[in-house]
């Protein structure tokens, strides 16, 4: 058994390998150049038999860990980077990625926790494009909000918001009173850009918001329930953010307990507890999926809207700590239903807890 660190770059990668013994056998850097790559990696396997790799995540790993499942890898461990040293080089890298993996080479290999290793799920086919497609939904949105801001300034620099026909801005009316409307010529021309680039982000959106509800609306093996389904009983979730909360959770069952997951989605406060002080506990960490509690962000409405049951809990928390501390206790609150919801496939109950809990004589709305 041989173990592989490696260190990636976009041209090129740097690696370390130590046989069982903790020694180290090889260190060479390798193009990122498929024949390259193809060529090392014959060379390497006539070595060992069986070996393990270990690799910080990055935006382009997908490549590198096909590449070693297609030379039968026998355990992939994707890790998330530590700050960097001021002492950083790419062999330093690699050979600390080797001592990682050489000492936790027995827990790694059966799947076991590695305290102080945060190690990265390693996400199907499909909840890869689940999260790149959701990603573009949320990028689109977001372009769209900047050019209708554009488009406003430019309202507001001739003041002419008093004229504008309708109450809201995104409105058929507003577009056309906005095609027409007089303004001097550069404006005139940077207006008629940028109606049409509304446009364009309306067909894309509207393109991307089909596909997202197809794949939704997919069949699932017999006996299974849909996460993504569970997920829209909520009031507010549709495909979108359904098929967006989803993909980033993936196995509900990799989260023990429903901490687990709000803890994973950066939602639970940070702390520094050291000697005489305790109970020092900071903002959340924002460690996780900014896209998921920018989801969750836009859930508080329409929960509180809808269910008075989280609505009274949340005016209590905001009357004590602020209006800003008691959304994000609901986003927790959320956080912790969605691992029930999901672990013990129930729809969301509005009221109150589900039949599940429910005691004799409790009575609650039906769901959503």
């Amino acid at each position: 058994m041989l173990y592989l660190a490696i260190d990636q770059h976009a041209k090129q990668l740097t690696v370390c390998v130590r046989n069982e013994d903790g020694d180290t056998v090889l260190r060479r850097q390798v193009s990122t150049r498929p024949e390259k790559i193809a060529a090392f990696f014959e060379q390497f396997t006539k070595m060992a038999a069986q070996f393990m790799a270990i690799l910080e995540v990055c935006g382009f790993n997908d490549w590198l860990v096909e590449e070693l499942r297609k030379w039968k890898c026998r355990e992939i461990v994707l890790i998330h980077p530590e700050k960097p040293s001021k002492k950083k080089t790419d062999r330093r890298d690699a050979q600390k990625l080797a001592d990682l993996l050489w000492l936790n080479r027995q827990r790694l290999a059966t799947g076991q926790v590695v305290r102080g290793l945060r190690r990265v799920y390693m996400v199907t086919q499909q909840e890869r494009e689940d999260r790149q497609l959701t990603s573009l939904r949320k990028n689109l949105g977001q372009r769209r909000i900047r050019v209708v801001n554009k488009i406003r300034r430019i309202v507001n620099r001739h003041n002419l918001i008093w004229q504008y026909p309708t109450k809201t801005f995104q409105t058929r009316a507003g577009r056309r009173w906005l095609a027409d409307v007089p303004l001097p010529p550069i404006d005139r021309l940077e207006m008629e850009m940028l109606l049409k680039e509304w446009e364009i982000c309306d067909e894309q959106i509207d393109q991307v918001d089909n596909e997202i509800a197809e794949r939704v609306s997919r069949t699932v093996p017999v006996g299974l329930i849909n996460a993504t389904q569970i997920l829209m009983t909520i009031p507010g979730v549709k495909h979108y953010s359904g098929l967006t909360l989803a993909s980033r959770i993936g196995p509900i069952e990799r989260f023990p307990r429903p901490r687990s997951l709000a803890n994973y989605f950066g939602l639970t406060p940070g702390c520094r507890n050291s000697g005489n002080a305790q109970d020092r506990l900071g903002s959340i960490t924002k460690q996780g999926s900014k896209t998921a509690r920018f989801i969750l962000g836009q859930l508080v409405v329409h929960v509180l809207k809808y269910d008075p049951k989280m609505c009274e809990w949340y005016r209590k928390i905001k009357l004590r700590r602020g209006s800003k501390i008691g959304r994000v206790a609901v986003m927790r609150r959320i956080t912790t239903i969605l691992w029930h919801m999901l672990t013990y496939q129930e729809p969301y109950t509005i009221g109150g807890p589900p039949p599940r809990l429910r005691k004799e004589g409790d009575s609650a709305a039906p769901a959503a």
